[in-house]
Order: structure tokens, then sequence, then C-alpha cells
């Protein structure tokens, strides 16, 4: 067959134009479709104080503001709780992550609960003061930290500091919820030596083995079955990938539950999930940190 004398030319710029869109398509940032997700699991919820966001520790503490870092010349400060009984070895440390929300009342109760059990808790703030009670501003926020990640490793970096130093904390763990949870995990692969126990309450996971190697303390995963922005089946990839490298961990899937059930000022709490998780919880930090 003869071929017409036009169609040379025109066949190699069509394929040049099919490279030039395929290498842009290559380079394109995706979408974020974890902060979509999120979002959406968001939707309508507002965090609402309400009488089981107000439970008192099991034993008296004391609390304060206090500034654990500086990142890029703007003091950070956070909300230190721990037991008001006198020791005679430092305690324990936990650095307490916030959700999307930010470092609120419910974070700062949670983190009392948590001192009431004998730990020095520092919780964090990686928005540097703001909160929020509406979806779209925290997707805001989440979006600024997204955008900036060594300064959120900074801060968490010299939250570390601080429990050692500051507090003399011989062992230190990370607790984090949703956002918290992402970041729960991020500061165990910033630290993978240092931090002694981690918990992630619904976080967005790595299942990298190459980025899970590194990791040596033992992990609780915590999770709610009906969360889309979590997929169970990244989950089990997590908790797969953790095995075949032979880590410590221990994932728990809860029926029934969603994003956000743990969280008692949200409109997603499911109450019996949310005891459960405490419970191994706090089994967890006990077997690992006191």
């Amino acid at each position: 067959m003869r071929s017409h004398p036009w169609f040379a030319p025109l066949f190699g710029i069509a394929l040049a134009v099919i490279l030039v869109v395929t290498a842009c398509s290559a380079d394109a940032p995706t979408p974020d479709t974890s902060l979509d997700s999120m979002a959406q699991e968001h939707t309508g919820d507002q965090p609402v104080a309400t009488e089981l966001a107000t439970q008192p520790p099991r034993q008296p503490v004391t609390s304060r503001d206090v500034t654990y870092a500086s990142v890029e010349g703007e003091a950070i400060t956070g909300f230190l709780t721990q037991p008001d009984t006198p020791v005679e070895e430092p305690r324990p440390g936990i650095i307490a992550i916030h959700e999307w929300w930010g470092l609120n009342e419910n974070i700062k109760t949670t983190a009392q609960r948590l001192a009431g059990e004998g730990y020095t808790v520092l919780a964090i703030d990686l928005y540097n003061g703001a909160v929020t009670d509406t979806p779209d501003q925290a997707r805001q926020l989440v979006q600024a930290v997204r955008d900036n990640p060594d300064q959120a490793q900074a801060n968490l970096q010299q939250a570390y500091d601080y429990l050692v130093n500051e507090q003399q904390a011989a062992k230190v763990g990370t607790i984090g919820w949703c956002f918290g949870g992402t970041w729960s995990l991020q500061t165990a692969l910033l630290l993978p030596q240092a931090i002694d126990a981690t918990v992630i309450y619904y976080g967005q996971l790595v299942t990298d083995a190459s980025r899970l190697e590194p990791l040596q303390m033992p992990i609780l995963g915590i999770f709610g079955a009906e969360d889309r922005s979590i997929p169970l089946e990244q989950v089990r990839a997590f908790e797969s990938t953790l095995t075949d490298l032979d880590k410590s961990v221990d994932v728990h899937v809860y029926e029934g539950a969603g994003h956000a059930f743990a969280n008692p000022s949200g409109q997603r709490y499911v109450p019996e999930a949310a005891a459960a998780a405490w419970q191994e919880t706090l089994d967890f930090f006990r077997q690992t940190l006191l």
C-alpha cells in the first residue's frame, strides 16, 4: 500500500503531541484524595462540647500552657499536663497530636485523662494557635500543614526534645486522632529509633516497606470499619507490611464505627467502640511506657 506524502509529517506531529501530553501528565500533581475523603467524612460535623467530652482524669492532674518549640522564629505553645503528685523518678512522656479541628478543649481534656494514668502529656499545636469548628476551615488548616511539612517536623522534633530535656522523660510515646493520627505515624517515621510507642487513631497510613522498615517501636492502630477516608484495604496492607517486616503492630478495627468515632465532642461518636479503643490505648501505653 502506498503512503500519501503528507502522512509521515502529520504522524510525526501527532506523535510529538502525544509524548508532550504524556510527559505533562506524569509530572502533574495528583489530587489529594485523602484530604477530600476526610472532608467528606466530616461533612456537617462540629466539635460540640458534651458531658462525655469532659470526663475527669483518674487522679488529679496539674496543667499549664508551655512554650515547647520555636519554628521559623515563632514560638509554639502547647498544653502540658501531668499527675499532681510527687514522684521519685521522671514519668514517661506522651506527645498528643490534635485532630483537624486544632488544639481544642476536647484534646486538652483527653490529654488530662491520659496524664491521670501516670504520664507527662504534651498536647502539641501544629496550627500555631488556630482552632476551628467548621470543616471548611479545618481543611484549610490541614492543607497549610501539608504544604509545609518541614515546619511540622521541626515542631514535633522539639516536642520530643522538650519532654526528654525539660521533663526528663525516659520514654516517649505518641498518640494522635484523625489528622493527628497521621502525624503520630509521621513522628514515628521522623524519630524511628527514639519514639518508644505509637498510637494511631484513624490517621492516613504508609504502606511502603522501605519507609516502614526503620521503625523500632510497638505500634497500636485504631480504626473504624465504616471509615471511608481510611479504607480497610489500606489498614490491612499497613498491618501486613509491618508484620512481614517483623515489627510489633496491633491493629483494631471496630465494626459499626466510622471516622472520628472516638471523639465524644463530635457527631460521629460511637460510645462502645470508643470505650474499647480507649482501654486498648491505656493497656498499650502501660505495657510499652510504664
